[in-house]
């Protein structure tokens, strides 16, 4: 059973930003699960007991091999969502974290092949289709955090 496929996921997902209006994207590589090549935020699958911001303080220091501060959680959304020609549903409740960006780093290259910093004006394409919903979604939230 997958989540998300065979019954509802509950996802994480969090958009890091420098506190200078550049968002954190990374590239998914040719070993990452679906979307290869495109452009995410981060996040992860809510573990089993887990508090949603231990999901996100873990997957944060797993990713970018780094600390954040947590700045603002976002309303839950359902995302229905056609991810590599299969129909996904998601709940997601995404966060805004703060991070250092001299601190960032790649912290699993067997998934991940860039990273690159971004203005909301200027995002990488293509981007995933979960993270450019919940950026669409959000978008006001969004531009409290791009320094205009």
């Amino acid at each position: 059973m997958q989540p998300g496929i065979d019954y509802i996921g509950i996802i994480t997902p969090f958009f890091c930003h420098d506190g200078s209006g550049n968002f954190l994207f990374y590239q998914r590589s040719g070993n990452a699960k679906d979307e290869r090549g495109k452009w995410d935020c981060s996040g992860g699958s809510l573990q089993f007991g887990e508090q949603l911001v231990d999901a996100v303080k873990r997957k944060l220091k797993i990713q970018y091999r780094c600390d954040g501060v947590i700045e603002k959680q976002l309303p839950a959304t359902s995302l229905v969502i056609d991810i590599d020609g299969v129909n996904n549903h998601w709940v997601a409740v995404p966060f805004i974290v703060k991070v250092k960006p001299e601190e960032v780093s790649i912290g699993e290259p067997e998934k991940m092949t860039n990273i690159r910093w971004a203005k909301l004006d200027n995002l990488p394409t293509p981007l995933h289709p979960g993270a450019e919903q919940i950026l669409r979604r959000f978008e006001t939230d969004f531009k409290e955090y791009s320094g205009k």
